[in-house]
């Protein structure tokens, strides 16, 4: 490496290369010894004396990754690092220039020396080239100074990044019996596409423990290149063993090192003596590019001193690339090479290939020789001319642009003029052609005749209002015979200068301008001129203030103002913003002007609610005319505009609305359970003319009161559930349901069990009404079980019901008809009396048989007295109208008329009845007379349909009026004599599948008016405890005795 220091080359050697492009450098001088350390990254700049700038080369490794340096052109020149343009002419797309201190780097496009075009056919040794070209523009002079051209080349270091191959994984080689020991037979050779120290170093052979002995390798030298050869070691026969398979395996130099094998199959075959050996050692021949296809090239010849077929050869190409295959043939018995494909010299200039000779006896032999070929270049191409921008001057579309005020030199295009082909022919002429201000000038130093460069520069300064473009015509001619010439054209067009501003006049513009405009309104016209011409005086209109384009726009080339939004005086009454006229010059010049609107005033305001919508919430029964709430309404607009009147839209006479209040009435008492809202909407409408209105949507909300109680669903007061004394603690007994048309608290339900259980066998659920089994059964609790549930409300005050849950405890259920009677005599049971299983368990064991006989002899007398009475009883209800089997005339049963002035209220479809207001009576008197019973069975798991008796005990309630008999006899009508036909006949419909009690909160009072539209209420007289229990019912149907006593059941 050279370097320049005081005026002195001082020579110092390059440590050795490596492979990361790193190099340490040791410079001295003077009778001072100052050790320097440069560490140079991806490159080695190489400069000698007095060089010309073609002599720029640099040294750089193949495969380096992106944005690598290679070279800094101003350090290693010596240009300014500032105030200069560095531009990459030719290099792309492996290299590319930093624009300001002239550093070359690599790019993503890698260098791949294998791949370049100029050097896939080189030898070893040959060095791999990449040609540059930088332009350096200086911009402080300006571009009228002329650029300067650099050339320089990069030579492109082979890194070892290819394993070498050899030509198939599988090689075959035969050798001849008998052969004797120490005779070489040639491996066909590896090969690598890297060079030098990274191409093929050496071959290495492993056999297996049947071959140890018998084969070796050798590996000559022969013109660089490393030839394995097989030697044999002992006496091979093929008798006994006819082939062996070896492994060889080929190793590059480079490091790291790269390595291949391959499988050699040795076949011993009859013996062979003599390889084809050629007349040359090297064959050389010219083609003449575009030669005709079958042309011959050359004859390689072999001679063969074997006889027979051991002396005939057969030729092939050996190791020859895709061009040489794609070009060249050989004939396979003659050895003529031909010509396969169109040769150009342009593309391929030299062939390199070796061919390999072969005879045909069975142990055939091979020898082998290279062949070059150059192709000979014919004047088959013309000159090409390329122009193109250089430095801050660009072309498109081929055309150039330059100012009229560039100074005499000025460089407009940079020409490339080169000729494909080589010597007489590649020499080419170039000039300008016609009367025009510009000419050629050399732009390098360099002596490449088939490349040459020049710089297309301006003679006379231009004058545009004169001529304003050129087009320039280039012609180049060859040195060839005949001479081939070609032409290329540029248009450079002159452009103006800018030297005037936009104006205009006046430089205020003031306009009145309605509001309740539509977008793209046009508001006026500004223009403005420029005394420039071309596109110096070409005018693009413009907003300057950035808030002003949110509601206007100005056509960019017209200059009209449009609004782009609905403008509102009421949000603001004057507008001012600026205008700007920029012409189209380089650098531009721009005008301004002031615009001033004024919005005039309209009606444009709508009425406007509050709120989007009201929602307003009333307790339901509040008296009609009451407020049930206020809007708000405003009006932008002022005067007659912003008057403003309310309607109720629509008017059904409901509600109403005071105007000067925005106050909401209401004409009517609000029933929640009839309807639990009311929507309906308000207009509001100012005075402007034409008058403007909006809407508001209204939802009143009626809020729940306390007014309902809740009611039973299931089960039915009269049916009954079966449990055997074996079941378990907490098994599921029954659930019972409740519904409450009220909402919210009003509706939530809370169970409770108030009586039938004094052991607490039962337990109920207070939210789901699940009755489980609290604890096990015992022979006591044999029997027939009533639970007294209360459900209630939360309301304030809270509202309750009543159900009764019959549960029979027995081992068995076969007498059915006894436990119908008991659950049927339990209804009439007052509801402070338990009914809890059987109380006299201890004196019924010992009176079992006793009362056994007695029940015997009782019923046969029950049965006796039966009949007499019912034959007494037919006899006198025959007497009396009554016809056993005539269809009555009128239904004795119709539901009690209504108060003669009133109307009964019907419910709302698919709605359950409003239940009505409990009855304030004595307590025991209004448990027994609310009773009520549904007597269906609606339940696969409820007890069958109950019987019951026509008599009934004094003082008990008189259900008859409540149900409609369920016996098989006719229905008895209520003569004027009876206690409860007095007066008037009346009858209660049936009941629905539920049966309650219902209170308001008040232990002591039940009804049951809510599930009819008709009640019957009666005051039976009062009874005691005493004739309660003396009650006696002995029935032809039971086959046991039931009796009421002063205890439980």
């Amino acid at each position: 490496m050279f370097l320049q220091a005081g005026g002195t080359f001082r020579r110092f050697s390059a440590g050795r290369y490596r492979r990361h492009g790193y190099q340490r450098a040791v410079l001295s001088g003077g009778g001072m010894a100052p050790r320097w350390e440069v560490l140079v990254l991806a490159a080695v700049l190489l400069v000698s004396c007095g060089a010309a700038p073609s002599d720029i080369l640099y040294r750089v490794p193949e495969e380096q990754p992106p944005n690598t340096l290679i070279g800094s052109l101003a350090a290693d020149q010596g240009l300014p690092d500032t105030g200069h343009l560095y531009k990459l002419e030719v290099g792309s797309p492996y290299l590319r220039v930093d624009g300001k201190t002239g550093d070359i780097y690599t790019t993503e496009v890698a260098i791949d020396r294998e791949t370049l075009r100029d050097c896939r056919n080189l030898f070893d040794g040959d060095k791999c080239f990449l040609e540059f070209e930088v332009s350096i523009t200086d911009m402080i002079k300006g571009i009228g100074t002329g650029p300067r051209l650099i050339e320089g080349r990069i030579e492109v270091m082979d890194i070892n990044d290819s394993t070498p191959q050899f030509a198939s994984p599988i090689l075959t080689l035969s050798i001849p019996e008998n052969t004797h020991i120490g005779a070489l037979f040639s491996i066909p050779m590896a090969s690598d596409k890297d060079s030098g120290a990274n191409g093929v170093a050496e071959y290495s052979l492993s056999t297996g423990p049947d071959a140890d002995q018998l084969f070796s390798l050798q590996v000559a030298v022969d013109t660089d290149e490393k030839l394995p050869q097989l030697v044999v070691m002992g006496n091979l026969d093929r008798e006994v063993k006819d082939s062996y398979d070896l492994n060889i395996r080929v190793v590059d130099g480079g490091k790291p090192p790269r390595a291949s094998s391959a499988l050699l199959r040795v076949t011993v075959t009859d013996q062979n003596d003599n390889a084809p050996k050629f007349e040359r050692n090297h064959y050389e021949a010219e083609l003449p590019e575009n030669s005709p296809l079958g042309h011959s090239v050359l004859q390689v010849r072999a001679n063969d001193a074997d006889t027979g077929t051991n002396g005939e050869i057969d030729y092939s190409l050996h190791q020859a690339s895709d061009t040489v295959q794609r070009l060249l043939r050989i004939d396979r018995s003659t050895g003529i090479i031909y010509v396969k494909g169109l040769v150009d010299r342009e593309e391929e200039s030299f062939l390199k290939f070796f061919v390999v000779a072969k005879d045909r006896g069975p142990n055939s032999k091979t020898s082998k020789v290279l062949v070059t070929i150059n192709v000979k270049d014919q004047n088959d191409n013309a000159p090409a001319i390329e122009i193109r921008g250089i430095g801050l001057v660009t072309h498109q579309d081929g055309v150039a642009n330059i100012s009229e005020d560039m100074p005499i030199g000025t460089a407009v295009a940079l020409v490339q003029v080169s000729d494909r082909d080589e010597g007489e022919n590649a020499v080419v002429t170039c000039v300008v052609a016609g009367d025009v201000p510009f000419q050629l000038r050399p732009a390098s130093e360099s002596a490449n005749d088939r490349k040459r460069k020049y710089f297309l520069q301006t003679t006379t300064l231009l004058d545009y209002e004169r001529v304003k473009d050129y087009r320039i015509e280039i012609v180049a001619v060859d040195s060839g015979n005949p001479a081939l010439s070609s032409t290329n054209s540029l248009k450079v067009q002159v452009t103006d200068m800018n030297d005037n501003t936009p104006n205009f006049s006046p430089a205020m513009l003031e306009v009145d301008f309605a509001e309740g405009n539509q977008p793209g309104d046009k508001v006026l016209d500004v223009v403005a001129s420029d005394a420039d011409s071309g596109t110096n005086a070409e005018l693009a209109y413009s907003i300057v203030e950035l808030s002003a384009t949110k509601l206007f726009e100005i056509d960019t080339n017209s200059g009209e103002v449009r609004v782009k939004n609905l403008l509102d005086r009421e949000d603001t009454e004057r507008y001012e913003f600026h205008v700007a006229a920029a012409d189209k010059g380089v650098p531009s010049k721009t005008g301004t002007a002031t615009v001033v609107i004024n919005v005039l005033d309209r009606n444009d305001n709508d009425p406007k609610f509050m709120l989007s919508g009201y929602s307003f919430s009333v307790i339901e029964n509040m008296p009609p005319l009451n407020p049930v709430g206020v809007v708000t309404v405003t009006d932008a607009d002022k005067g007659e505009n912003a008057r403003v009147k309310l309607y109720v839209e629509p008017d059904n006479g409901k509600f109403v609305i005071q105007n000067g209040t925005g106050t909401i009435l209401s004409s009517i008492s609000f029933d929640r359970e009839k309807e639990s809202t009311y929507t309906f909407r308000l207009k509001a409408v100012d005075a402007g003319d034409p008058p403007r209105s909006s809407y508001v949507g209204v939802t009143i909300n009626v809020l729940d009161e306390n007014d309902n109680a809740p009611y039973v669903t299931k089960p039915s007061n009269s049916t009954y559930k079966y449990l055997p004394p074996v079941t378990t603690p907490d098994t599921s007994v029954e659930v019972v349901e409740a519904e409450d048309i009220d909402s919210g608290p009003n509706a939530e339900l809370v169970y409770s069990i108030t009586g039938g259980n004094p052991h607490g066998l039962f337990h109920i659920s207070p939210s789901s009404g699940e009755i489980t089994l609290a604890q096990e059964f015992t022979r006591k609790h044999n029997g027939l079980h009533r639970l007294v549930v209360r459900v209630s409300d939360k309301g304030k005050p809270p509202r309750h019901t009543t159900a009764l849950v019959h549960i029979f405890v027995n081992d068995t259920i076969g007498n059915v008809t006894l436990i119908e009677s008991l659950v049927g005599h339990s209804l009439y049971t007052p509801l402070d009396r338990d009914i809890a299983g059987d109380p006299d368990y201890a004196l019924a064991q010992r009176s079992n048989i006793l009362y056994g006989s007695l029940a015997g002899i009782a019923g046969v007398i029950l049965v006796i007295v039966a009949v007499v009475v019912i034959r007494h009883r037919l006899q006198k209800d025959t007497k009396s109208g009554y016809q056993a089997g005539k269809k009555e005339s009128k239904d004795l049963y119709a539901p009690k008329q209504g108060p003669k002035n009133g109307k009964g209220k019907k419910s709302k479809k698919g709605k359950a009845p409003k239940p009505a207001k409990p009855l304030e009576e004595d307590e025991e008197a209004s448990l027994q007379k609310g009773l009520k019973f549904n007597l269906i069975n609606d339940n696969v798991n409820d007890s069958p349909r109950i019987h019951l008796p026509l008599n009934y005990p004094p003082g008990s309630p008189d259900l008859g009026r409540h149900y409609r008999s369920n016996s098989p006899l006719p229905s008895i009508q209520l003569q004027p004599q009876s206690p409860s036909a007095s007066k008037k006949h009346q009858a209660v419909q049936d009941l629905p599948a539920t049966n309650t009690f219902v209170g308001t909160g008040d232990n002591n009072s039940t009804g049951s008016d809510q599930y009819s539209d008709y009640s019957y209420k009666a005051n039976p007289p009062k009874y005691s405890n005493k004739q309660v229990g003396d009650y006696f019912v002995n029935t032809a149907g039971y086959n046991r005795n039931i009796t009421w006593t002063n205890r439980v059941w």
